[in-house]
């Protein structure tokens, strides 16, 4: 039996509008449909954001530590730092030393004495503003360990021009389609807008559970031993 041979099946924006309008059973070429669609789908990428971590969009930012500056900002476009360790230079290799730090919340890091005190970092405090922000503590005297480095996750990328792609991975197509049309059916179609949401949901929890990362877990008993009584 022949197959396609290829794995490179994608929507461009268009194509997504489209299919979501279907769902709804409506078929426009309206320039302003068009267009509240479009914010509807970058409105569903900032909800998506409040699902937890799109592994897609996690990425490394190695950060050059100066002397006595204690915060740094993020790239443009994080929305959260997820762990952090200071190093011996860039990249890996067997020169090179990592050490993980440990994350605070602002809580914590305001109860902490001499925020200005230099030494080797051991801590981390993210400031999620606009452009989040990563304060060491430690401030670094960037003697042995001259680099930050730290994962993070990025902001889904607005939809833009529609010959555009969206900024997802293929697993995520079908609840991107579904959740589109969900939100199209609150404007368009209410009538359909709890079958949809029913749809949504549930195409959107595989895709999250698939996104997971697979590791090793092994689990041991607690052992109790008495005290001879």
């Amino acid at each position: 039996m022949a197959t396609s041979g290829t794995t490179s099946f994608d929507l461009n924006i268009d194509d997504i509008i489209e299919e979501a309008y279907e769902r709804c059973g409506i078929r426009t070429n309206s320039g302003y449909d068009l267009r509240s669609a479009r914010r509807s789908l970058n409105l569903l990428f900032s909800e998506w954001g409040n699902r937890g971590v799109h592994l897609w969009k996690v990425a490394l930012q190695e950060q050059v530590l100066s002397s006595g500056t204690a915060t740094y900002n993020a790239p443009t476009g994080c929305s959260d730092i997820l762990e952090a360790y200071i190093s011996t230079g860039t990249g890996i290799g067997p020169s090179i030393t990592d050490v993980s730090l440990t994350k605070i919340d602002r809580s914590a890091y305001a109860g902490l004495p001499n925020k200005g005190s230099t030494g080797q970092p051991s801590q981390y405090y993210v400031n999620r503003q606009t452009t989040p922000t990563i304060t060491l503590y430690l401030t670094p005297d960037a003697v042995t360990y001259t680099y930050v480095k730290y994962y993070y996750i990025g902001r889904i990328e607005d939809a833009g021009a529609y010959t555009n792609q969206a900024d997802i991975v293929y697993r995520f197509l079908p609840c991107m389609c579904s959740g589109l049309a969900y939100y199209l059916s609150m404007k368009k179609a209410p009538a359909r807008t709890q079958e949809l949401r029913l749809i949504y949901e549930d195409e959107l929890q595989r895709a999250l559970t698939e996104d997971g990362q697979r590791t090793s877990v092994y689990i041991s008993p607690q052992t109790f031993y008495g005290d001879g009584v």
